[in-house]
C-alpha cells in the first residue's frame, strides 16, 4: 500500500466533506471533530470513501469513534484491513 495514505486520506475528506480547509493544514493527530468540525453524517462521508479509495470494507463492528479520531488513527485503520 502506498506509503502516503494520510496525505490521501486528508484529501478525501477535504474533498468529499466540502471542508474550507487545504488538506496540507491538518495534522495527522489533529481531532477531526474538534479541528475540522466533522459530524457523524461526514464521518459516513468518509467511510463510504475509504471504501472506494482503499477497496476495504467496513464491518459494524469496526465503528469504533476511536478509529475515526484523526488521520493517523484512520490510516493505521486502513493499512490493518488492507493488510487482513
Amino acid at each position: 500500500m502506498d506509503g502516503d495514505v494520510e496525505k490521501q486520506i486528508k484529501e478525501m475528506i477535504v474533498e468529499r466533506c466540502f471542508l474550507d480547509v487545504p488538506p496540507d493544514r491538518i495534522a495527522d493527530d489533529d481531532d477531526l471533530m474538534e479541528a475540522v468540525g466533522l459530524d457523524s453524517v461526514q464521518i459516513l462521508e468518509v467511510v463510504v470513501g475509504l471504501e472506494e479509495n482503499f477497496g476495504i470494507t467496513f464491518e459494524d463492528t469496526d465503528f469504533d469513534i476511536e478509529n475515526f479520531r484523526n488521520v493517523g488513527a484512520i490510516a493505521q485503520y486502513v493499512r490493518s484491513k488492507a493488510n487482513s
